[in-house]
């Protein structure tokens, strides 16, 4: 006998299907910058400090934009990086 309501296993479902449409864009995201700016997605700053350029996708903006490159940051403005506060939004919104 399940002791987890219906209600809370939906959404623990829900949650878990929205993470993985998350980590599907996160990938193509990635990709698309990856090859936008020719590999070139760290600052200087951000290759010293040995972080890693995929970490910009996931870390909170402040930082991402401390290590981002040029290349990143215009390419960004065009296709904006989305949270996944903001991307949960949009998905349960469709």
């Amino acid at each position: 006998m399940s002791t987890t309501s219906p209600t809370f296993a939906s959404a623990i479902d829900a949650w878990r299907e929205c993470r993985d449409a998350y980590a599907l864009h996160l990938e193509a995201a990635y990709e698309a910058a990856d090859k936008a700016c020719r590999g070139v997605l760290l600052n200087r700053r951000g290759r010293v400090a040995g972080i890693s350029s995929e970490s910009l996708f996931l870390g909170n903006r402040v930082r991402a934009y401390a290590y981002a490159s040029d290349e990143l940051v215009e390419h960004w403005s065009e296709h904006p990086r989305v949270t996944f506060a903001e991307f949960e939004r949009q998905w349960s919104r469709a």
